[in-house]
């Protein structure tokens, strides 16, 4: 399903270069789950956004179901993102405004779904994550848990390929932290590719398999 190869990312900041990828190869099948798990300033985040097509490399070759990246139209790649793609990120990125299930149903709205199918797929998304209650709640009148919980509805509401995690339980206590991760296996289980990305080591072997990154270097993690 994704498959980097000899990937670069350089930025100039102050008159330097930084390597936040430097030549940097791995792969990562379709209904694996696989942590990538560095420092900050490794190079997580980097690879991160061109895993989820919101930064292209400089050089090298990324490949998203077989299909190099690089050659995607800003209009495809937009594409990739809202129907391949479930982003969960550490801020919860929820639309304050916004009730649970009108967060949950923006993806779907982009997608051009009917009214009576968003609303079934919305109540089933919460349904999942054990919201089914909490619907018309705004993120202010939820716990930092259950607004990930509706970060992960929003995600899984559009079926998509790809679950990608941007430290998930970082803003969470641990109890909460490990509840969340519980709802990673599920997907899993059900047959998602989970890629989550973390700098905690105990996050990371909760994986089934470890990809570390330092310096922008990449390497797999033995046992």
């Amino acid at each position: 399903m994704i498959r980097f190869h000899d990937v670069s990312k350089i930025y100039h900041i102050g008159g330097e270069e930084v390597h936040a990828l430097d030549h940097a190869s791995m792969h990562i099948s379709p209904g694996e789950f696989v942590s990538i798990i560095g420092p900050s300033g490794s190079g997580k985040s980097t690879m991160m956004n061109i895993i989820g097509c919101l930064d292209v490399a400089d050089s090298g070759e990324y490949l998203l179901d077989g299909l190099p990246i690089e050659q995607y139209s800003e209009r495809e790649l937009t594409r990739v993102r809202n129907r391949k793609i479930g982003f969960i990120f550490q801020n919860f990125n929820l639309i304050q405004r916004m009730t649970a299930e009108e967060n949950v149903e923006l993806p779907l709205i982009y997608q051009g779904v009917r009214t009576a199918q968003r609303r079934q797929r919305v109540r089933e998304a919460l349904e999942r994550v054990g919201l089914s209650k909490r619907g018309h709640h705004r993120p202010t009148e939820l716990s930092g848990g259950q607004q990930q919980r509706v970060a992960i509805a929003r995600a899984l509401v559009t079926e998509p390929s790809l679950f990608l995690a941007d430290e998930p339980t970082g803003n969470l206590d641990s109890r909460t932290g490990n509840e969340i991760m519980e709802l990673f296996h599920e997907l899993h289980e059900r047959g998602n590719t989970l890629v989550l990305i973390t700098h905690d080591e105990k996050v990371a072997q909760q994986a089934c398999r470890r990809i570390r990154i330092f310096d922008g270097r990449v390497e797999e993690v033995d046992g």
